[in-house]
């Protein structure tokens, strides 16, 4: 996989998170409306797109929080490109180029219908915190947080 730095008004960067909203709406269905109103980002210069053979599979980006601290977001990987460790650099690579804005804390929300993330997110070296605005009360969130290295 190779990776685009791009803005989240890039048209692979669009299609994918077209098919992370679908994803989401067929796992939580009406719930999955709640969320979306969070899943819509400002104009942000911090996406990357990932690419297998020119075609793009993979997608992720970060907001600022404040000064040390950014949020991951839209983390999706085309499920025929899944299970071949897309995500793990992916995710590298967004914790990479968040240290090198300066960031040293990574914070992000998921879902409980995603278990894979779950997953991905722990052996990424996250850890399960308080959910954090505007997640709270919100039972099917689960938020992590990490430290991030230089």
């Amino acid at each position: 996989m190779f990776t685009c730095k791009t803005t989240n008004s890039h048209k692979d960067f669009c299609a994918l998170t077209r098919a992370l909203d679908a994803e989401l709406n067929t796992r939580y269905g009406k719930e999955q409306a709640l969320y979306d109103k969070h899943n819509v980002i400002d104009p942000i210069e911090t996406v990357l797109v990932g690419y297998e053979e020119d075609v793009p599979m993979a997608c992720g980006c970060f907001k600022k929080i404040d000064d040390k601290t950014v949020e991951i977001k839209r983390m999706f990987v085309a499920s025929n490109y899944r299970r071949r460790g897309f995500s793990s650099q992916l995710l590298m690579a967004l914790e990479s180029w968040a240290v090198e804005c300066g960031f040293s804390q990574a914070r992000l929300e998921t879902g409980k219908g995603q278990p894979e993330a779950i997953a991905l997110y722990q052996k990424m070296g996250y850890e399960v915190i308080s959910n954090y605005p505007p997640y709270v009360g919100m039972e099917n969130s689960v938020c992590m947080s990490k430290t991030l290295r230089s």
